[in-house]
């Protein structure tokens, strides 16, 4: 005989589930529809175009366009993006020059600055794991692999109390007041791939001590009257008292932009996309409670200078307003089922477009 509870239980579950599938199966197919219409303005054969900066290419966007094509199961697109990638902008070591700006011979002589950017080789390790767990293709572990050892071998510094992540392998470190001190870009610290990166690393632990220094320096990084982090920083590590587990002393002492800006906008957003980060709903509160401070400023402006509070006379474009929409979404329960995000359009530049793809992935992400 049928026991009756236990078959109102199943319905009961089956319904959920159909639920979240057909949730997801939307969620899914509308980030599809906003990426064809990403990939038609942005994406010319396997370069990513920045619109909104003299239509140059750089690892970032390279990065970007891989992701959201792994994402809407473009194999072809993406193969284009890193073939692409691959033959122009990576070099014999395995990182990438992070900048390509056209000209006549249309090939890796077009580089204007053979320096690397990490947020570009971490975003293309992870594209390719998410390749290989996608589509199986064994190659895209092996280059992911490459990709992640020579990070290891040349951004990741080790400090007493710390492992922080280099912006590039040139140009970032420097002496302040007899010691030495190194200028970070915490909107590098993607935490969510740091943590699956971790996976394939010969050596984990120093990706979780990345992670875990991430926090430790955003937990300090909260300037002026607003406590927004900066888009660079300049850090003062702790390598004297083995004893003292301080990670060591930040401040906007000579740094590249000492806004919370078009850099930092992308910091709530990799937090909130980390499972590991929203587990520690205590940290969370504490850390985004910032953002939420600022985005209740209406309008809210684009950028604010952290050194004098001056703000831009512009307010956010409908990518760092779709970071708003993401992060409401992945960490408030009362926020909407459904997010409306702003249509991906000639209207939007490519790094507009870019944010807004990458907030709809986040949830996408946790939806799943």
């Amino acid at each position: 005989m049928v026991n009756i509870h236990s078959l109102i239980r199943a319905i009961f579950l089956l319904g959920i589930t159909l639920l979240l599938m057909s949730c997801s199966t939307e969620e899914d197919s509308e980030f599809k529809s906003q990426y064809i219409a990403y990939k038609a303005l942005f994406i010319d054969g396997g370069r990513v175009v920045d619109t909104g900066n003299d239509e140059v290419s750089h690892s970032e966007g390279q990065g970007y366009g891989m992701l959201f094509a792994v994402a809407a199961n473009d194999k072809d697109t993406f193969d284009a993006l890193w073939r692409w990638s691959k033959s122009t902008l990576m070099r014999d070591d395995s990182l990438f020059s992070w900048r390509y700006r056209p000209c006549v011979d249309n090939s890796a002589a077009c580089i204007d600055d053979p320096n690397n950017a990490s947020d570009g080789e971490l975003l293309i390790a992870w594209a390719l794991l998410r390749a290989h767990e996608q589509w199986g293709v064994s190659t895209y572990l092996e280059d992911a692999k490459a990709i992640v050892g020579a990070v290891e071998q040349k951004l990741l510094i080790t400090n007493t109390n710390s492992v922080v992540l280099l912006p590039g392998e040139y140009g970032f470190t420097s002496e302040q007041a007899g010691k030495d001190s190194l200028q970070l870009n915490l909107s590098y610290w993607i935490f969510p791939a740091i943590t699956d990166l971790a996976g394939i690393s010969a050596t984990p632990e120093r990706w979780e001590s990345v992670y875990k220094s991430g926090l430790a320096l955003l937990s300090k990084m909260q300037f002026s009257s607003y406590k927004l982090p900066s888009d660079w920083v300049r850090f003062t590590p702790n390598n004297t008292d083995s004893d003292n587990k301080d990670i060591g002393t930040v401040s906007l002492d000579n740094v590249i932009s000492p806004e919370f800006g078009f850099n930092a906008i992308r910091i709530p957003l990799q937090l909130s996309w980390s499972p590991q980060f929203r587990k520690n709903t205590q940290l969370a509160e504490e850390l985004l409670a910032p953002y939420y401070a600022w985005w209740a400023v209406t309008p809210t402006p684009a950028t604010v200078n952290l050194l004098n509070e001056e703000t831009a006379e512009y307010e956010m474009s409908e990518g760092m307003k779709s970071v708003h929409i993401a992060v409401n979404s992945l960490m408030k329960s009362e926020a909407p089922e459904k997010p409306e995000w702003p249509p991906i359009d000639r209207n939007m530049d490519y790094y507009s477009a870019s944010l807004t793809l990458l907030s709809m992935l986040a949830v996408l992400d946790n939806a799943s």
